[in-house]
């Protein structure tokens, strides 16, 4: 998918651009695969704000993903390929053989009219879910179970993939975009090939109103706020932030402070961090 430019009849047309949505082949959902999608607008249950940012924004449908590819050894036509708002990839519409529907995240290279399958016995070919012990080494694949039966739960962004390096054991290594090594068991399930819309990162939205669009509201400096209400806020003129570190506004350390547990059960099947280090 490209990139598409305006001519600039406005400021903010002038720096905007947009995807061309040449992949897309379909332009209206299936009616039977979508679900209501409410807006809290970053509150709880409570009505409290518990993040920050979250409001208004175009009323969305959400489109229910087969994530789990169960319907094993039954092969499924791609109907057409849609744009999903609700993610950054674009969403395959398959009819299986006994006239069921399901969406699936499009890879690159899947098309109208093609076929796929998932199961043990499926191909090893873009768009097809199979075990990880079934798939060879050097693959690139997406969509990846974390628990056996579970549904993909990793790399599920336009233009992610990762690389299958080695089996041993009961375990699969896999490269993920981020460059971490993992260890995942190989009876979990992972679809053949790069997820599509690569091009996304590099759209330029313009202007202020396009993110309002999407449901995000404006961010404020904590350093240009009163002492009240940030402790970066106060000072005469561009003061600094006073403290040893940057703080959120609760006065809790931020940026770079990391936040993962370290006795997380998970943490022994981390090879490596993405940031090139190990776990200490």
């Amino acid at each position: 998918m490209g990139i598409k430019s305006f001519n600039p009849y406005t400021p903010s047309r002038r720096n905007m651009t947009s995807s061309d949505f040449k992949e897309i082949t379909k332009k209206t959902p299936e009616k039977s695969l979508l679900d209501v999608k409410k807006k809290n607008s970053g509150r709880n249950n409570q009505g409290k704000i518990t993040v920050r940012h979250h409001g208004g924004g175009n009323r969305q449908k959400y489109r229910i993903i087969d994530f789990k590819r169960q319907k094993d050894d039954i092969p499924a036509k791609v109907v057409g390929i849609e744009y999903d708002p609700n993610r950054t990839a674009n969403i395959a519409l398959l009819s299986y053989a006994d006239g069921t529907k399901s969406y699936i995240l499009a890879p690159e290279g899947l098309t109208d009219g093609m076929t796929v399958m998932s199961g043990e016995n499926a191909e090893v070919r873009v768009g097809n879910s199979l075990p990880l012990s079934k798939i060879p080494i050097g693959t690139m694949v997406h969509n990846i179970e974390l628990y056996p039966g579970k549904g993909g739960q990793m790399v599920r962004a336009a233009g992610n993939a990762a690389q299958l390096m080695a089996k041993e054991g009961k375990y699969a290594t896999l490269r993920l975009p981020s460059g971490e090594m993992r260890l995942v068991l190989l009876n979990c399930r992972a679809t053949i090939g790069i997820i599509g819309n690569g091009d996304h990162s590099l759209v330029k939205y313009g202007k202020a109103g396009r993110i309002r669009h999407m449901g995000i509201r404006p961010t404020v400096r904590g350093s240009v706020m009163n002492p009240n209400d940030h402790p970066h806020g106060g000072g005469e003129g561009k003061a600094p932030v006073g403290r040893p570190g940057p703080s959120t506004p609760w006065g809790k350390p931020a940026l770079g402070l990391k936040t993962r547990n370290k006795h997380k059960a998970s943490n022994k099947l981390i090879i490596r961090r993405r940031n090139g280090k190990g776990l200490k």
